[in-house]
């Protein structure tokens, strides 16, 4: 089993930036996308940025050139930085990736979410 924790949330002013961490631990044998997601009260979970094992991401339009998406492989963990922030960003924010988990000797892939973390930032 894999578990992903989200840190990093929290109450900041509108221009104000925040850098978000999850930590994937369990038996992971390798982790091949990940993403963060948002989701306002009454409204669907939307994507916010993901990353390919290939190296390459992808922004939401809201985000672009304010938030950058990062991976440090070697920890399991991936980072969110969040500058320029306004206060439509207020938001649970959850990580999610896409997991090769060991099973005995060999392995099967799963997508894991995190429990979220939640984001307000004030006028």
């Amino acid at each position: 089993q894999v578990q992903l924790v989200e840190s990093g949330g929290g109450l900041v002013q509108a221009g104000g930036s925040l850098r978000l961490s999850c930590a994937a631990s369990g038996s992971i044998r390798s982790i091949n996308a990940m993403g963060w997601y948002r989701q306002a009260p009454g409204k669907q979970r939307e994507l916010v940025a993901t990353s390919t094992s290939g190296g390459s991401t992808n922004y939401a339009d809201s985000v672009k050139g304010r938030f950058t998406i990062s991976r440090n492989n070697a920890k399991n963990t991936m980072y969110l930085q969040m500058n320029s922030l306004k206060p439509e960003d207020t938001a649970v924010y959850y990580c999610n990736a896409d997991v090769k988990v060991s099973r005995g000797f060999g392995y099967y892939t799963g997508d894991y979410w995190g429990q979220g973390t939640q984001v307000t930032v004030s006028p």
